[in-house]
């Protein structure tokens, strides 16, 4: 058994990882930075980080396999534990790619709803991110208050599908049912108190000298390495990149839409928090505009294929209860075909490449997770900083497990 000592700075190693002033140490998986679920094998020379490594796979569920041997309807919920943050953005993404193979169009209203739920759900994703870099730098009070509004989004998507979390909100051309007159007095009360809410947690931070000086130089990349390692998102637009998937490939009439699309300079942990920061303002200038708009019409297309018929017409109509029993024993074909559709994800550029032979179920189906592809650039992004600096990038980075591995 190794003999236990510890180092300069007081840190606990084993006798065998020393090597001169040069320490071996894990950050994680059991570190509450790393939830549980993934390593960083660290090389450390006192409190400076000269090499680091990461693992994944302590949480590896093997999504794509699930999906191939489910029904389409099914998968939704599959999805829902990619970045649970955010859920309601891989649901819709995953409706929006089924609907481009299958080559079905919905009512301009299912765009606009849909727009008001993702953009609820980016709201949410990026208030956990940026209120636990405040709890990374030692300030615990703007956590609490966020996680108050973080609440009442999650309020708003129970209204809608009676979940909160993993959501499996919207259907394969639609939503379940209309928006109800109780979600639209969460919404509009949430709408008018949130920017209030934020804007003190904004004061707190932003401006704040202490945090600046903790964020300031942590974690930095540059633009052409951001792009090497197929960054997407904040992380990517932090680093000075432009390009946001709403804006170059628009999806559920994002065009019809006026924000703006911030970008940082340093790619370092300040701006890739406040990039955050501002793209929670659009999203709530989105929303407004989505409700100010709002269309007529139904909440779902016509395709009794994949949309699930009403209860009570499956009660008293021979047709609605024999496309219910197809739907529910996944008895619906997919046309054969190829498809990749991505949508603006909480983290980035969420794609999904589905392959198609004609059956119930995916003959392939892969997920790209954007932060499966920007953590590999965590290393390098740590190497040379303090140990603590490596809690804030990867806080910054926005790092969701449950992206890692599928």
């Amino acid at each position: 058994m190794s003999e236990i000592t510890f180092n300069k700075q007081g840190q606990m190693v084993s006798r065998d990882t020393i090597d001169g002033d040069i320490a071996t140490l894990n950050l994680g998986p059991t570190h509450p930075a790393t939830h549980g679920i993934f390593q960083n094998v660290l090389k450390v020379d006192g409190e400076r980080i000269i090499e680091a490594e990461q693992t994944v796979g302590y949480i590896h569920r093997a999504f794509e396999k699930l999906a191939e041997r489910r029904p389409f309807n099914q998968i939704t919920p599959i999805t829902d534990r990619l970045n649970y943050c955010s859920s309601p953005i891989n649901n819709i993404g995953w409706h929006l790619t089924v609907e481009k193979l299958a080559g079905i169009e919905v009512p301009k209203k299912v765009d606009y709803m849909r727009v008001i739920i993702m953009e609820l759900a980016r709201i949410a994703d990026h208030l956990v991110c940026n209120s636990v870099i405040g709890v990374d730098t030692g300030a615990l009070t703007g956590f609490t208050y966020m996680f108050q509004e973080r609440e009442k989004i999650y309020e708003l998507f129970e209204e809608v599908c009676g979940a909160r979390l993993t959501t499996n909100i919207g259907r394969i051309g639609g939503f379940e049912r209309d928006f109800s007159p109780v979600f639209s007095a969460k919404l509009n009360k949430f709408l008018e108190e949130f920017i209030k809410n934020f804007d003190e947690f904004d004061k707190l931070l932003t401006r704040n000298r202490i945090f600046m000086d903790r964020v300031i130089g942590a974690g930095p990349i540059s633009p052409e390495r951001a792009l090497a390692y197929s960054f997407a998102g904040p992380n990517l637009r932090a680093a000075g990149v432009d390009y946001d998937v709403r804006v170059m490939n628009p999806y559920c009439s994002y065009e019809d839409f006026d924000f703006i699309v911030p970008i940082g300079k340093d790619g370092d942990t300040y701006d890739r928090y406040v990039v955050r920061q501002e793209e929670i303002r659009q999203s709530v200038s989105i929303i407004k505009q989505a409700l100010a708009k709002m269309p007529s019409g139904l909440h779902h297309a016509d395709v009794p294929d994949f949309y699930m018929p009403p209860k009570e017409e499956v009660y008293r109509s021979m047709e609605s209860l024999i496309y219910h029993f197809k739907i529910v024993m996944g008895e619906t074909a997919i046309p054969k075909g190829e498809v990749y559709f991505a949508v603006e994800g909480g983290n980035g550029e969420l794609g999904y490449y589905l392959v198609s032979d004609g059956g119930r179920t995916p003959y392939r189906l892969h997920f790209r997770r954007p932060c499966f592809i920007y953590y590999q650039a965590y290393p390098e992004m740590i190497k040379n900083s303090v140990l603590s600096d490596a809690i804030l990038t990867m806080s910054s980075m926005n790092v969701i497990a449950g992206e890692l591995d599928a």
